[in-house]
């Protein structure tokens, strides 16, 4: 299948990106955070929804145990490399991630280009949740990519990631509930859209349970920005 693009040769649309404001970004409360309207090129959106990867190449991820006693966060997990048996489109769009113009635009936002992506995604079942976590220190932040249209979704089976506003008060070593929260934000998940958020102190997030059909499943592409320090620049020389 021929790879869409946009009249700049990109998947990404580069206007939507560039329309992201950096100061309103870094303003944002209570912790940096935008949703994303359009990331995507609408052809090329629809070729990586039609094209996502088969469950069957999913790792099952379900009861394992987290750190500060908070609840498991089951899902269906995969794990990109080059060599996994996906789409052309998908190895596209994750070399497009790797390249200059997206690291360029995480590093306005960031205010860093010291950064390392990963990629993953997740696939939720009914019933399932994200308990509220602030993730680990070497994160930078993550850039969301949702998949589910009003075709195989309804908004009332949830599924959007809420950020999350504790006042300052909760330990992140801890284990809240959503309702421990002051307000919880949200940005629209179904369609072509995507949440880019920075990891700070108390930049707690989550997914409530989950309450879609048996056989539904949420499904998103995750851009893990990490902090690409000197101690793992070494590691990956030392392989």
């Amino acid at each position: 299948m021929n790879l869409p693009a946009t009249q700049c040769g990109s998947l990404l649309d580069p206007g939507r990106l560039a329309a992201v404001d950096v100061e309103a970004f870094r303003r944002a409360e209570p912790y940096p955070w935008a949703g994303v309207d359009g990331p995507l090129s609408q052809q090329a959106y629809d070729v990586l929804r039609r094209e996502l990867p088969p469950l069957s190449l999913m790792q099952a991820s379900f009861g394992r145990r987290r750190s500060h006693g908070q609840q498991p966060h089951d899902r269906y997990v995969l794990e990109y490399e080059p060599d996994l048996p996906v789409s052309e489109a998908w190895h596209a769009f994750v070399a497009e991630l790797d390249g200059e113009r997206y690291h360029g635009w995480l590093a306005r936002l960031f205010g860093t280009d010291r950064i390392r992506l990963n990629y993953h995604w997740h696939y939720t079942p009914t019933g399932c949740s994200v308990s509220p976590h602030c993730d680990a220190r070497h994160k930078l932040g993550s850039h969301i990519f949702y998949f589910n249209t009003e075709e195989d979704w309804r908004a009332d089976w949830g599924g959007e990631t809420l950020i999350l506003d504790d006042g300052g008060r909760l330990r992140r070593d801890s284990a809240p509930d959503f309702d421990a929260f002051d307000r919880a934000l949200t940005a629209p998940a179904l369609g072509n859209r995507s949440l880019l958020f920075r990891r700070q102190g108390n930049s707690w997030h989550g997914v409530k349970p989950i309450r879609c059909p048996e056989g539904q499943l949420r499904k998103v592409f995750i851009v893990v920005v990490n902090a690409d320090g000197l101690a793992g620049r070494i590691r990956r020389w030392l392989r």
